[in-house]
């Protein structure tokens, strides 16, 4: 797999992240882990995780197969902080205490000593940002973090971010919904982490599963549009324009001889300021799939026609003058 670096950092990952939201959970230990290796064993580096997932279950089944299956080594290791885990006073929350607390609680689930991108979730509008920074820096400057980036940041908040943080702990990365169904990041998130040097990270690259296809004829019963839990987050995409979108992407794959997975998967990783999109997967199979995207490379007029049919509007004060 195909390396990038993350941001101005020197920090080199693969063009694919894996996703361990629903280990601990939907997803087994058992499961997790041939996951894990299939992803390594394809060249695949960059595996991200947060202390929220699973009520912490993702960091645990996570840290479980780092030594004896993967070698610790081998594997760039992020985690996130700042949602709620307790109703304690550093229980959440992007305040100092809060974050170091989070912090310490992840490295013991993780069983290593450092991680090596640290990302804040969400923004905490409760918190001086410069508290936030600084516990950013301390994290780095003690050894236990390597890298550090956020999360879900609109864009004036990260130029804020990035603006404001110390030299020591410089933001390298922002983690965002992005894909062919949403593209809001374009108006302001793009041009900022561009500006300031930032990796993008795409959460829900193939639009929480609707440009796979699988929903064009209805809900199969095993997918997370069928599960009470997650209906409400899928349906947030079946939409009549997500429907033209998808159709052009299945129109695309016909013609490269490829799937729809694939098309959209290679789309939103070669945009511009993409580092790796974080791809999840219910099981090994479905993960296959994801990683045969890595031999996809979309020709221009296809690339063309996917962004005039998924195009936003843009307009002031992104897009002057006219």
């Amino acid at each position: 797999m195909e390396k990038r670096l993350l941001g101005r950092s020197g920090l080199r990952v693969s063009r694919m992240a894996l996703g361990t939201m629903t280990w601990g959970g939907d997803t087994d230990a058992e499961e997790a882990a041939s996951q894990l290796v299939a992803f390594v064993d394809a060249g695949g580096t960059l595996v991200d995780t947060a202390d929220i997932y699973g009520e912490g279950e993702s960091e645990r089944v996570l840290g479980s197969l780092l030594g004896d299956l993967v070698p610790r080594e081998d594997v760039v290791l992020a985690t996130k902080a700042v949602a709620r885990r307790t109703e304690g006073p550093f229980g959440g929350g992007a305040s100092r205490g809060a974050l170091l607390s989070a912090l310490d609680g992840s490295l013991k689930r993780l069983g290593t000593d450092h991680i090596d991108l640290w990302q804040l979730h969400a923004w905490d509008e409760c918190v001086p940002l410069a508290e936030t920074l600084s516990a950013l820096e301390y994290a780095v400057t003690s050894g236990k973090v390597r890298y550090v980036g956020v999360s879900n940041y609109a864009g004036w908040q990260l130029a804020t971010a990035a603006t404001g943080a110390p030299a020591a702990a410089p933001l390298v990365s922002t983690q965002v919904e992005y894909s062919l169904l949403e593209r809001g990041v374009d108006r302001e998130v793009v041009p900022a982490a561009t500006h300031h040097g930032i990796g993008l990270l795409p959460w829900a690259p193939l639009g929480r599963g609707v440009l796979t296809g699988k929903y064009r004829t209805g809900t199969p019963a095993d997918s997370r549009g069928a599960n009470s839990a997650y209906a409400g987050y899928v349906e947030h995409h079946r939409t009549d324009r997500a429907a033209r979108i998808v159709q052009a992407v299945a129109t695309a794959a016909d013609g490269l001889g490829t799937s729809p997975l694939a098309v959209a998967l290679a789309w939103v990783r070669d945009r511009p300021g993409v580092v790796a999109p974080v791809v999840g997967a219910r099981d090994t199979g479905q993960l296959t799939g994801s990683l045969a995207a890595e031999d996809i490379t979309l020709p221009p007029a296809i690339r063309s026609a996917l962004d005039d049919v998924s195009a936003i509007e843009v307009g002031y004060p992104e897009r002057w003058p006219r």
